[in-house]
């Protein structure tokens, strides 16, 4: 009669561990378990809408969820950050982030700060051109800084928005005597649409963005904003040589709102760069001229955005552009 009880007891404690090992394993959700919400910050059409859709299929298979991209424009992005904001950091709503809303931030234009976000992945940075109709009157970067010297104010660039940094790059050229005027489109389609049909003279845009009408010949670079000539286009100066110290390329990224669980984040992280080690990102990468080291994971965009911010900032107050 002992041993059974005994017997008994041994396997009701068993019975017992057994479940209190499994419950936990029940209980906790597998991630993702459902789609995953994708807020494009910028109207369809454009870089940001792109890259999204193109990582968004590509990371899809590894994740085993779709990730719909719903377009939410406006504000420089800030419209889109709001509806992330608003989500619950589950790891179920991310958004893109790119160098134009981040700029926002020292322009004093932002409701949002760097650490309201887990920076889950860089995705491109791109160089950024003053692009001109084919058949413009300016047949090089010369000829259009003597026209807006000689006619200050004149000119319009075609733009994302106020206080990004197309807006800043052209306050910065106000500062050294070329005075234009920055026409914001925050819908790419606007901003091409205006430069071809002529209520912009310039745009300022990077060359992966609009390759559809590069190919087409109907717009034609004068000016990048770089260190040293692009290799696709060797015959348009920089920036630099033209006595303007100033670069700032465009980057894109992804973000979760603060408060993802890390291991949510580093699953979308994973995937992400699953994602930009296939070919057909590589050939899209190539495609858009953007930088060949691009990629950055979540355990350094953080801190690399954060050293943006201190430059940008720097920038802003060197140039006197926020009141």
């Amino acid at each position: 009669m002992r041993s059974t009880t005994m017997r008994w007891l041994r396997s009701t404690v068993m019975l017992a561990t057994l479940l209190v090992v499994a419950v936990p394993l029940v209980a906790q959700e597998k991630y993702p378990s459902r789609p995953i919400d994708f807020v494009g910050t910028w109207g369809t059409g454009g870089g940001a809408d792109s890259m999204a859709r193109q990582i968004a299929a590509l990371a899809s298979p590894t994740l085993g969820v779709a990730l719909p991209v719903s377009n939410v424009p406006g504000a420089s992005g800030n419209t889109g950050m709001a509806q992330l904001l608003q989500a619950k950091p589950d790891g179920y709503t991310i958004a893109t982030y790119i160098q134009d809303t981040l700029m926002t931030i020292p322009m004093g234009l932002a409701r949002h700060k760097v650490d309201d976000f887990e920076w889950v992945t860089r995705t491109q940075v791109a160089d950024s051109f003053l692009f001109v109709k084919s058949d413009s009157p300016f047949k090089s970067a010369q000829e259009l800084l003597k026209h807006v010297q000689a006619n200050p104010g004149k000119v319009r660039v075609a733009g994302t928005g106020f206080g990004t940094v197309d807006d800043v790059s052209v306050r910065y050229m106000d500062k050294k005597g070329y005075r234009m005027v920055t026409v914001p489109y925050p819908k790419p389609g606007e901003r091409y649409a205006a430069t071809l049909g002529g209520h912009a003279e310039v745009l300022y845009e990077q060359a992966g963005d609009v390759l559809q009408y590069l190919k087409a010949g109907q717009l034609r670079p004068v000016v990048i904003f770089a260190e040293k000539r692009h290799a696709s286009f060797p015959d348009v100066p920089t920036s630099k040589e033209l006595g303007f110290d100033l670069t700032l390329p465009q980057y894109r990224g992804i973000v979760a709102k603060k408060g993802t669980p890390p291991e949510r984040v580093k699953a979308l992280a994973d995937a992400f760069r699953k994602a930009m080690e296939t070919p057909k990102w590589k050939e899209f990468s190539a495609e858009w001229y953007f930088w060949p080291d691009s990629y950055m994971g979540s355990d350094q965009f953080g801190t690399w955005v954060a050293g943006e911010v201190d430059t940008l900032d720097r920038l802003v107050k060197e140039f006197g552009l926020r009141k």
